[in-house]
């Protein structure tokens, strides 16, 4: 059995949950939920990132704790996920032992290799991204909030040591970061040069301690980069470990590309790990063409959209036009528009029709599709389609070739307007192929709408799940049996009004 382990970044608890950060975790949901139908050994985790100096002044603020500031906003983000129907096998935080453990031992070997020295730092240190930047990121609009200047002596890593490994192995692995444009921007990134970075603090305490000077903590990212290793047992199952890190893809946004794709690389060949994880880049989510920001007052809870669209409906709207790699425009108006074409009228309509005229021309009981169906032919081609669109990490490719079989299915109603016709061998082949394409797409699209897919499923008179099915050999023709009792039911996605 194949081995897939899925990422999302682990999201700061000083932010809220909004649409870019379900954007990610729902990206890497519907692979992880892809995956399982493959029949892969899949683990999905996602997490909260809870040290560095944000969280500690506003525990201060607050008059808490930091750990107790962390407690009291990380649930936001689990409950934000269960929300959405976010089928994560791990949850992780970066305040647990566990993550601890990791961090010591990877950045320990770090240093016992010779990677990591002692020297002094002196320059701008972003609060808000809690990274040190230039003169140059500051005039350049690169940061997101004021600067401070920062004076202290740390432990740097010797990054640019692996400038030209990491050249070399992205020229042997191009298939390592999805799309090309994203793996050109990582290769350019280190074509420029690599500077030894710093990765401890003194000036504060939250975080987690170097073991070879106690004096000093790791600096956030640095400490946040190794929960994926710790996660499947880096410290605490090395055999674990060797058994899912081979097939690790972090799932990301582009503004973190650095820290992924070039310093976390180094980072795990500078411990010896040579397996190296792939990463799937995605552009951001733009409202009215900016990046959402709390600081534009742009951003939006995914709460508010689910309360509308429901939670298939959010899922769906935010993958169904949004190509994995560029960014794309986001918006309610878009939202309704692609929710209405799509579920209510095409899919929604579908399941209603049919089960309409089950009901009057068939006594209710479901028939067979027929064996050579022109339908047949092109399920084959959209399943096909949908596999190869998954397997190269493109969400709103595979949507459209699902939903392909859904309009052609409209179609073929159109064209023979059982409805119309006495009840017979003509009208049950024609009803029977609907419903084999509601069973197709029902298995097809569940990772994005798996709600929405049980629904189906059930009313069309299938015992268990979709999730109970696999790819490629239940998606071929002929899979529905027949002889089923089909109920008329409410819509499955009611048409919105604006």
């Amino acid at each position: 059995m194949s081995h897939f382990y899925v990422t999302t970044p682990i999201y700061y608890v000083n932010d809220a949950p909004h649409v870019g950060h379900a954007y990610t975790t729902v990206i890497a949901d519907v692979l992880a939920r892809w995956h399982r139908l493959l029949g892969d050994h899949t683990w999905f985790l996602t997490g909260t990132d809870e040290h560095g100096l944000k969280v500690m002044r506003s525990a201060k603020a607050n008059g808490l704790t930091p750990l107790e500031q962390a407690d009291s906003t990380s649930i936001r983000f689990r409950d934000a996920w269960d929300q959405l129907g976010i089928s994560n096998d791990d949850f992780i935080r970066t305040t647990e032992p566990r993550h601890g453990e990791a961090v010591q031992k990877l950045l320990q070997r770090a240093y016992d290799n010779g990677y990591i020295y002692k020297a002094a730092y002196e320059g701008l240190y972003s609060v808000s991204d809690e990274a040190y930047v230039t003169q140059a990121d500051v005039d350049e609009g690169r940061v997101s909030g004021p600067v401070e200047h920062m004076s202290e002596e740390n432990w740097f890593f010797k990054l640019s040591e692996f400038e030209q490994p990491l050249l070399d192995y992205y020229a042997a692995h191009p298939e390592a970061i999805t799309p090309t444009s994203r793996l050109n921007e990582a290769v350019g990134l280190i074509k420029q040069g690599l500077s030894d970075i710093s990765i401890t603090r003194t000036s504060i305490d939250w975080g987690v301690p170097v073991p070879w000077d106690p004096d000093h903590v790791f600096y956030v990212w640095y400490d946040a980069l190794i929960n994926y290793a710790t996660a499947v047992g880096y410290a605490s199952d090395p055999e674990r470990f060797e058994e899912w890190w081979p097939s690790t893809l972090h799932v990301i946004g582009k503004d973190i590309l650095r820290f992924h794709c070039v310093y976390w690389p180094a980072m795990l060949l500078a411990a010896g790990i040579e397996d190296l994880p792939r990463f799937a880049v995605h552009g951001w989510l733009l409202i009215g063409g900016e990046k959402m920001s709390k600081s534009k007052l742009n951003s939006i809870a995914p709460a508010d959209l689910v309360e509308d669209f429901g939670i298939d409906g959010f899922r769906f709207g935010i993958l169904r036009d949004a190509p994995l790699g560029p960014d794309s425009d986001f918006s309610y108006e878009g939202m309704v528009t692609r929710y209405n074409t799509d579920l209510a009228n095409n899919l929604g309509n579908l399941l209603s029709r049919v089960s309409t005229v089950v009901g009057k021309k068939c006594d209710g009981v479901a028939p067979a599709p027929d064996p050579d169906s022109p339908l047949a032919p092109i399920a084959a081609e959209a399943v096909q389609a949908t596999v190869d669109a998954w397997e190269a990490l493109a969400p709103s490719v595979a949507l459209e070739a699902t939903f392909r079989l859904v309009r052609e299915a409209n179609a073929h109603l159109e064209k023979n307007e059982p409805w119309k016709a006495d009840p017979g061998p003509d009208v049950d082949r024609v009803l029977g192929d609907a419903l084999e394409v509601l069973r197709l797409v029902a298995l097809l699209a569940g990772p994005v709408i798996p709600a929405t897919a049980d629904q189906i499923w059930t009313r069309i008179g299938l015992d268990g799940s979709p999730t109970d099915c696999r790819v490629p050999d239940d998606a071929a023709w002929g899979g529905y049996p027949g002889g089923a009792t089909i109920e008329k039911a409410k819509p499955l996605f009611p048409r919105l009004v604006t």
